[in-house]
């Protein structure tokens, strides 16, 4: 039977002491590349619109993700409010960017571990997805702290957009179990013009080197057949080829390997900022304002034999509206 890593560190002390470092950081917030320098622990407001306590705008077992992380039971997830990025098309943006709103979503850190327990024991969900948690990483750490004893047990889920600290990532070393990063961009100017940071290429290609460095190539799987440690590389294709997929593929295939498992994804449609109605006004969203072309979507599907890839999956091209989420149940504790 697979014990998470995060166990062992717990036991000898050493997840008590990575808390303490990462809490430090809060203090001058540099828990991801925005680098705000504002004193989170003191109560003030980063970029990402965060102070100190963790915003969770729902959790439930999930079924959503990569089959191997789903199961019978789905992923355990809780997703973060607000969000470190401020992608114009963003499928969640109802909690990752209307910040003022979430703020009312704040909980303790002994609430997000009870979350995590219900997740497992409750719901007997296979592992605990954290989603969006690049700006939380300290509150995250800190939770499975608690939540650790009170019998935490099963795997931890990175679910990021890759805008990640490589030193931040160092200190997660041994806590996460799989990694699941969504490289979005091949260039930064994009990546400033849809997401609003800069070097975005930069800081998530360090990301990726620096999970693959923790992970490697392969998946370990457990007897149920499910993922339980390892890297699996998201990369949602856009319209007009704005992610830059044969870039990005082959970094990935040159910089890392292509034994990496990948998840090549087709569910984009056109939200948030860049629905038809907002595109006529901004030229700068007439790009993305329509779902991607099924020959798009073969395009990147043929980079991967091109480049060697094995191993992942593809979304079907027509999952547009499985995958759209919906937040709006939230008086509920297992909002879909």
């Amino acid at each position: 039977m697979y014990t998470p890593s995060y166990r062992k560190l717990f036991e000898s002390g050493e997840l008590a002491k990575r808390v303490e470092q990462l809490n430090r950081m809060l203090a001058s917030c540099n828990i991801c590349p925005l680098d705000c320098q504002v004193n989170r622990l003191g109560g003030q407001i980063s970029r990402c619109y965060s102070a100190r306590l963790p915003i969770v705008s729902s959790y439930c077992p999930h079924f959503g993700e990569e089959p191997a992380l789903v199961g019978t039971k789905g992923v355990g997830n809780i997703f973060f409010g607000n969000c470190n990025l401020k992608c114009s098309y963003c499928q969640n943006y109802e909690i990752s960017q209307r910040w003022k709103e979430e703020r009312k979503n704040e909980v303790t850190i002994e609430r997000l571990a009870e979350m995590m327990i219900e997740l497992q024991k409750n719901h007997g969900c296979h592992s605990i997805g954290f989603v969006s948690p690049t700006h939380f990483v300290p509150q995250m750490v800190e939770g499975i702290l608690e939540a650790c004893k009170l019998g935490l047990t099963v795997p931890i889920i990175y679910n990021t957009n890759a805008y990640d600290s490589v030193e931040v990532l160092r200190l997660l070393d041994g806590i996460v179990d799989i990694y699941l990063p969504d490289i979005k961009y091949a260039e930064d100017d994009v990546g400033y013009r849809y997401s609003g940071v800069k070097e975005y290429v930069k800081y998530s290609r360090e990301a990726l080197i620096e999970m693959y460095r923790q992970m490697g190539d392969n998946l370990s799987i457990g007897e149920d057949g499910l993922v339980k440690r390892g890297l699996i590389i998201r990369h949602l294709v856009l319209p007009n080829d704005l992610a830059g997929s044969r870039e990005t593929l082959s970094f990935i295939a040159e910089h890392l390997s292509n034994k990496v498992t990948l998840s090549v994804m087709s569910q984009y449609y056109p939200t948030n900022k860049v629905t038809f109605e907002n595109a006529e006004k901004f030229e700068s969203l007439q790009l993305l304002h329509r779902r991607i072309r099924e020959r798009e979507y073969d395009k990147v599907l043929e980079l991967l034999d091109e480049f060697g890839f094995e191993h992942g999956w593809a979304q079907e091209f027509e999952s547009q509206d499985y995958y759209r989420p919906d937040f709006s149940n939230r008086e509920t504790p297992f909002a879909r």
